[in-house]
């Protein structure tokens, strides 16, 4: 099975763009046909710690997101499944030894990343994402612009208004309530389980908005770095174990 690395190369053979210098080349095949056309614009959509586990606990929401694509990718985390090692390799197509995070830190990343490869191809590349989160922090020092917001609700505004704008190319949208919900309440608790409601319904808002105003050819993608499992003996969530709660995932693709 293919793990998270394969979504740079993937992304990049969407849009017809030389991947990064360290990415792995295989992509998720399902997605690429001989007789696709190139995507101009791309949506990416990370909601931190959405793994696989969670849609089996919770099957509806596995259903609204089939629904809502065109394409679901079976794929794992990388190891250690923690946020900045898994979003390292997400974006960049490298392992963690590779691009350097390989525990919980979060440098600024030195190597070349999907966001410079779309920078040389001439994309405009928008981040909108918590404050201080790992999207936020490590893909700094780049010619892109940066939109650190106080939470969830915030970044999704500023989201969907810089899509109704219309001025970029690529827009990646991260979320964190679910992980943190995880980690404070258990990843099944009432709770948790309203934050990863919240998750699909800001992915639909993301899906309906970018239909609504971008005319070209595009790729919206649903791209969680990893999971999360419930400690025996506390019951409250945790990861970074490899361990199938922890790797196992789900993307969700809508190809225009």
């Amino acid at each position: 099975m293919k793990d998270l690395r394969h979504f740079t190369s993937t992304l990049c053979a969407l849009m017809n763009v030389q991947k990064p210098t360290l990415s792995v080349s295989d992509i998720f095949d399902n997605l690429i046909t001989s007789d696709a056309i190139p995507k101009t614009k791309a949506l990416i959509f990370a909601p931190d710690a959405f793994g696989f586990h969670a849609l089996e606990h919770f099957p509806e929401l596995h259903q609204r997101l089939q629904e809502m694509s065109t394409h679901e990718v079976k794929l794992t985390a990388v190891v250690p499944p923690v946020t900045p090692v898994c979003f390292g390799s997400l974006f960049t197509g490298a392992t963690p030894a590779q691009h350097g995070i390989d525990t919980y830190k979060k440098p600024i990343l030195k190597c070349d990343t999907v966001f410079d490869a779309l920078i040389r191809a001439g994309k405009k590349v928008a981040i909108v994402a918590v404050k201080n989160s790992s999207v936020d922090t490590i893909f700094r020092e780049r010619s892109l612009d940066y939109f650190s917001m106080d939470y969830d609700p915030l970044v999704t505004v500023k989201a969907l208004e810089l899509l109704e704008k219309n001025t970029h190319d690529v827009v990646v949208v991260y979320h964190q309530e679910y992980d943190d919900l995880l980690h404070d309440t258990g990843p099944f608790s009432e709770m948790a389980h309203w934050a990863l409601d919240r998750h699909v319904k800001t992915y639909d808002l993301l899906i309906r908005k970018v239909k609504n105003v971008w005319k070209e050819n595009y790729v919206i993608a649903f791209t969680p770095d990893h999971g999360g499992h419930a400690d025996p003996k506390t019951g409250l969530g945790d990861h970074g174990v490899d361990c199938a709660e922890d790797m196992d995932l789900r993307h969700f693709y809508v190809l225009n």
